[in-house]
This record gives C-alpha cells, sequence and structure tokens, in this order.
C-alpha cells in the first residue's frame, strides 16, 4: 500500500500588489525586480483581523467541495506554516475548527518553512502507509505579507500570501509519493530568520522599532545555498528511483527566485517546457508555492506522470520528493460537470 494526493485545491486573495505599487512604497522599480527574481506581482490578504488560517479555510473548503468529501471523513489535518495565527493555538486547529471537523479530526502544525508542504506530505503518507489514517489533508497556508518589512528594498518584493492543499489517501496502484529526502544545517539560523518574537527575543518596544519581527535574510548566502542543496537532493532521489531526465515530466521546485529555478533546471539538463513557474504571478509564498502551483497547472498533468519536487527554506532546511501524480483531469471534469447538473 501506498500514499497518494487524490485532490488538490489552492486560494489566493483578491489584492494585487504589483511591481509598479510596491514602487511607490520602497525605493524600487518593475526592472530592478524582474530581472532579479522574476517577480511581476503578488497577492496579499488585507481582511482584517483574519491570517494564515483563513487561507488555508478557503484552500480546505475548495478541496472538499471538488472531491465530494464531507469534513467529518476527515482522520487527519496537518498544516505547513511559518506564520501561525498564534503562538498557539495551531493554526491546523483553526483551519479544522472553520471546516466542520471539531471532534471528528486531529489536526497539528508543522515548521518547515519554505519546504513546509513536502515534509508535511512526507508525514501525511507515514501515517496513510502505517494505516493509522484513511484522509489525511495537508494545508500549506502563508500570510507572508504579515512578516514583511515593507520598507526593506531587498525583502519585500519577495513574498506574497496563498495557500494550497491536498487531500491523500491510501493506494494499491502504481502512484503516489514514491520517495523523498529531506535535509537540515542549523549553521543557517542566522542567515534567514526573524529575529524577535520567539523566546530568545521577546516582543518589546525596542525590538518593534528595530523592525525585528519581519523576515530577514542574506541572500547571496540563500541563493548559493538554495541552488546547491535543492539540485543535490533532487538528483540524490532521482538516481536512488533510476531516473534520467527523460524520465522527469515535470519539476516543480519551490518558487522563490527565478534565477534558482533556472539554475537547478539548467544542471539537470530538464527541458524547460517541463518546470512549473508561477511565481512571476505570486512571488515566494513559502510552503504554500509547490500546492499553489501543482494546482495552477493540474489541466496538464496526467495520471503516471513522473513529477520531482523540491524545496529550501529557513533552518537551513530542504529537500525533494518524488511524486507519481494519480490524478486523471478527465475524471475532475467530470465531476465538475455533474455538480453544473
Amino acid at each position: 500500500m501506498n500514499a497518494k494526493i487524490s485532490g488538490i485545491a489552492s486560494y489566493v486573495p483578491d489584492d494585487i500588489l504589483d511591481n509598479e505599487m510596491l514602487s511607490e512604497m520602497v525605493d524600487t522599480n518593475d526592472e530592478w525586480i524582474t530581472s532579479r527574481v522574476g517577480i511581476k506581482e503578488r497577492r496579499i490578504l488585507k481582511k482584517e483581523g483574519e491570517g494564515s488560517s483563513y487561507l488555508g479555510e478557503q484552500a480546505v473548503k475548495k478541496l472538499l467541495a471538488e472531491t465530494g468529501t464531507k469534513p467529518e471523513e476527515i482522520d487527519l489535518l496537518i498544516c505547513a506554516t511559518s506564520n501561525p495565527d498564534y503562538r498557539f493555538p495551531s493554526t491546523a486547529s483553526v483551519i479544522a475548527h472553520r471546516c466542520g471537523m471539531d471532534h471528528t479530526a486531529y489536526a497539528y502544525d508543522i515548521q518547515g518553512a519554505c519546504a513546509g508542504f513536502l515534509v508535511t506530505l512526507q508525514a501525511a503518507k507515514a501515517y496513510i502507509v502505517s494505516g493509522l489514517y484513511k484522509k489525511v489533508i495537508v494545508v500549506a497556508a502563508e500570510m507572508m505579507s504579515s512578516m514583511t518589512d515593507y520598507t526593506d528594498r531587498a525583502t519585500c518584493p519577495l513574498f506574497g500570501d496563498a495557500a494550497g492543499a491536498v487531500l491523500v489517501e491510501p493506494t494499491d496502484e502504481p502512484v503516489g509519493i514514491i520517495d523523498g529526502e529531506f535535509h537540515i544545517d542549523g549553521s543557517g539560523l542566522p542567515h534567514l530568520v526573524m529575529p524577535a518574537g520567539g523566546s530568545v527575543l521577546p516582543a518589546s518596544h525596542e525590538t518593534v522599532d528595530n523592525h525585528q519581527h519581519f523576515v530577514w535574510q542574506d541572500g547571496r548566502v540563500v541563493y548559493k545555498n538554495a541552488v546547491r542543496d535543492m539540485l543535490y537532493s533532487t538528483i540524490s532521489v532521482m538516481k536512488r528511483n533510476r531516473l534520467t531526465e527523460e524520465d522527469v515530466d515535470w519539476l516543480v521546485p519551490h518558487q522563490a527566485n527565478l534565477r534558482i529555478i533556472e539554475a537547478i533546471s539548467n544542471r539537470i539538463d530538464l527541458a524547460p517546457e517541463k518546470v512549473l513557474v508561477n511565481i512571476q504571478k505570486y512571488g515566494n509564498t513559502s510552503a504554500a508555492s509547490i500546492p499553489l502551483c501543482l494546482d495552477e497547472y493540474k489541466n496538464r498533468l496526467h495520471k503516471g506522470d513522473r513529477i520531482m519536487m523540491t524545496a529550501f527554506g529557513a533552518g537551513f532546511t530542504w529537500g525533494a520528493m518524488y511524486l507519481i501524480w494519480a490524478i486523471d483531469p478527465k475524471e475532475g471534469a467530470s465531476k465538475e460537470e455533474g455538480k453544473e447538473a
């Protein structure tokens, strides 16, 4: 028995923050941003009093509706997020409550930074393969605007808000989550971090005045490590599963920087048309970027397609996963036609 993705959905807010609008807020311009990271616009959640759980709620509700799944059928909901609504309770518990899963499903958060979706998907597979659960939702929900300093021209163009969710179920077919590997290097801490707000440096007037509650990164160090580590973990999983570049139908990398994506795909020698990219529209949505990208391109994916996914984030934490797509787009279309009828 294996675990497969049997449904996928995503959500982005309506409000768009494009490069021209950003140039009115900070000293930057469209050419500077596009040439360095490949981002044209990003979505921002402006709904007062709402956070990452709102994004996740919308994605999960869409997922339930599109797969014809009742909330009480879900055994477990795991939320990958670096932007929880609160220190506690978990954002997963808020999403589960809003989606009608109280008393029927367990829920908890995983903090794997930008690699969070893949790490959480690996955990979901373990629950399914062990036989403990039959239906697990993995939702990545990231209100990145909540930790973005819009006075910092180096980081504020990078991030956007989004959520993506998948339903994971058992399968006896030769599809699903085949293999993955993940790594951590804690020495990366000072190079990609939100300095304040934790137990080491609790919130104070001083930390607020010093803008220490926003994401900070050393771009050069992060770029170098991201290219190297995403590349090597992807190659490692490919070699272990005897995959050549011709065998891989799609590469879905974390959408952090177009130059990182191009560097990885070029070194693997993958044709550009095999690399799924939507960073230009949404920016870096952290853990939500891979499911958001998969959902956007799902009508191009076919059952049996061999997909490599890879991500890198704070920690440093990184990894890669080999997935054989289990969803037939024709089945999804027939379900939608049935609903309309």
